[in-house]
């Protein structure tokens, strides 16, 4: 059984920078891609970007990042990180990390993290 656990959430300005660690552990890691996710309260949530685990291809919801976040991978602690900067009031959920085959549905990934929360606040 593999457990994901985030790290990294808080408050920040607008304008300011996050970096968000999520880290699997226990059994056997196989799955091709890591994701993120976010869910605002009383909105569905929402596919921010994965990165194939192997050769470190990323993907990204274009329309609600563009160009502000980028997902990396660390081999040797199978750690993921989703970097965010020029923080907006908008981006304001809970962020989930994900491991599975890929992809930007939510039902692509098999393990899930806890969830931190990121609070951009004006």
């Amino acid at each position: 059984q593999v457990h994901l656990v985030e790290s990294g959430g808080g408050s920040v300005q607008p304008g300011g920078s996050l970096r968000l660690s999520c880290t699997a552990s226990g059994g056997t890691f196989s799955s091709v891609a890591m994701a993120w996710f976010r869910q605002a309260p009383g909105k569905e949530r929402e596919f921010v970007g994965a990165i194939n685990w192997s050769v470190g291809y990323t993907s990204y919801n274009v329309d609600s990042v563009k160009g502000r976040f980028t997902i990396s991978r660390d081999h040797a602690t199978n750690t993921v990180y989703l970097q965010m900067g020029n923080l907006k009031p908008e981006d304001t959920a809970v962020y989930y990390c994900a491991a599975g085959d890929g992809g930007a549905s939510w039902y692509s990934y098999d393990y899930w993290g806890q969830g931190t929360q990121v609070t951009v606040y004006s």
